[in-house]
């Protein structure tokens, strides 16, 4: 992969305060929001595939590794991981301090709630300082990483701006100076060290280049079409994988023993530079969080947009018949209703109890949906609290009812074999504290925005005429019903079925 790019130590930029980041007052562009070096790139295409390598090196990490497989829904719901860590850097990254705030605290909550012990019985927590310097320098030099396979390396004065931004981001985050290197001359040992002597061959690395390529769940969108889709990533998930393995710096991928595809350098470099073409295309074309929004619609939606997919479904569909006539796919299973139907057991706890994807049901899968609901109401303390608690109330009576075997979590067997009811006083509890944090305005009625505040998949929803008014009885039954009576619902599934 050869050296680093621009780490002239004469050509560092003037740092103000001893704090080692540029300052926003000397006449040089802000470190957050319009005018960043971070907002040039968001809603760049060629990011995507950065994303990807970055999120490949975060997981190489031990500590990162770990975490990412006990409490990760990462594997079962990816669609989703990407929606809310794009949203979360728009909040981190954006104009407003006030949100940055109060998004670094959400974030810090959320990171304090992830600790463990590896399967080598060593403890690891998301709240480690090396850690969490670890995920912003891989976003840093894969941005780095990506204008330079595409043939427009940056200069060297972008390349500190860009190292200052994410900087205050981790300052933001409330990490003491020091977790990262405070030159990017500095910075570029330091990153050589972490990968040569710290990354490791981790089980969510493995899963992240081999199993989540070959197996990604459609997104909503798609979620109608399996032959399709199957077809496409049958051709781009090995393609993806052997891109990004190239991408990887050549000392780990000897470590790690990765195995490269011939002509995979080539074809990585194709790939960054086709995708930047997309640059070009006339301002507004390409957003990113538009493009996730529009990734999580189904057709079902009472989104407005909606109408114009199920045209576009309609279309794709008769694509898809064509194509399972002229392949050798294996037959696809045909989508199952979404209209409100009963689902089995089986499909039950795969797609609403098994948030993580692992096969079990334990405590990361509730906390999982705890923090998918506290992330939608944007609760601070001591409501965000309230939830996890009476998440963590009704696994210990699912645990008491349904773990026959005692090794501390439930498996598919044991719950489809017990068939059980769901609806006792833990779950009763939850659906009551979602209800307080739902109803904003203490009204004990949720109105129509509040409605669209728990359950919109997308930043735009137009519920004009779809929303009735939800007094307290009606929501717990409604949200009892769907986790005990195991029924579909267009409400519902968004928030924890879908992908």
């Amino acid at each position: 992969m050869g050296g680093h790019p621009g780490n002239t130590p004469g050509d560092a930029a003037e740092f103000d305060g001893g704090t080692s980041r540029p300052s926003a007052a000397d006449g040089q562009a802000p470190l957050f929001g319009a005018g960043s070096q971070f907002q040039e790139f968001f809603n760049d295409p060629r990011w995507a595939l950065a994303i990807v390598r970055a999120t490949v090196l975060e997981a190489a990490h031990p500590q990162i590794g770990a975490a990412l497989i006990d409490n990760s829904t990462f594997v079962a719901h990816p669609w989703r991981r990407l929606r809310n860590t794009l949203r979360s850097l728009q909040r981190m990254f954006g104009d407003d301090e006030q949100v940055r705030i109060r998004e670094a605290a959400r974030l810090n909550r959320l990171h304090a709630r992830l600790n463990g012990t590896d399967p080598r019985g060593r403890p690891y927590s998301a709240m480690d300082p090396a850690a969490r310097a670890w995920v912003v320098a891989t976003l840093f030099e894969s941005t780095v990483t990506m204008c330079r396979l595409s043939g427009q390396p940056l200069e060297q004065h972008a390349m500190e701006r860009l190292y200052a931004e994410f900087q205050a981001y981790l300052a933001a985050m409330g990490e003491q100076a020091g977790q990262l290197p405070p030159t990017l001359t500095e910075f570029w040992s330091y990153y050589d060290h972490v990968v040569q002597q710290e990354l490791e061959n981790t089980e969510a690395m493995q899963i992240i280049l081999y199993r989540l390529f070959d197996h990604l769940p459609a997104p909503a969108l798609l979620g109608g079409l399996p032959t399709l889709w199957a077809t496409g990533r049958a051709v781009v998930g090995p393609l993806l994988g052997a891109i990004t393995v190239a991408s990887l710096p050549e000392p780990f991928r000897r470590r790690a023993g990765l195995p490269e595809v011939p002509g995979a350098q080539t074809l990585m470099q194709g790939a960054y530079l086709t995708v930047g073409l997309a640059r070009f295309l006339p301002d507004g074309w390409i957003r990113a969080d538009a493009i996730a929004d529009l990734l999580a619609l189904s057709p079902d939606s009472d989104d407005p947009r909606a109408r114009a997919v199920t045209a576009l479904h309609d279309r794709v569909r008769r694509a898809g018949a064509l194509i399972r006539l002229i392949t050798p796919l294996p037959p696809q299973p045909e989508p199952v209703s979404r209209t409100g139907t009963e689902r089995s057991a089986e499909e039950f706890f795969r797609e609403v109890l098994d948030q993580t994807g692992d096969g079990y049901l334990d405590w990361p899968d509730l906390a999982a949906m705890a923090r998918e609901l506290s992330t939608r109401l944007d609760l601070d303390e001591p409501e965000e609290t309230r939830l996890y608690n009476a998440y963590a109330d009704w696994w210990r009576e699912l645990q008491s009812a349904l773990d026959t075997d005692g090794d501390g979590r439930i498996s598919a067997h044991e719950y489809a074999t017990a068939v059980p009811s769901l609806a006792g006083p833990a779950l009763i509890k939850v659906a009551e504290v979602l209800f307080d944090a739902t109803d904003q305005d203490g009204d004990q009625q949720i109105d129509a925005d509040e409605h669209r505040t728990l359950f919109r998949t997308a930043f735009h929803r137009d519920t004009a005429g779809t929303v009735r008014t939800y007094t307290r009885g009606a929501f717990i039954g409604d949200f009892l019903s769907f986790m005990s009576g195991r029924r579909r619902s267009t409400a519902y599934d968004p928030l924890f079925a879908q992908a």
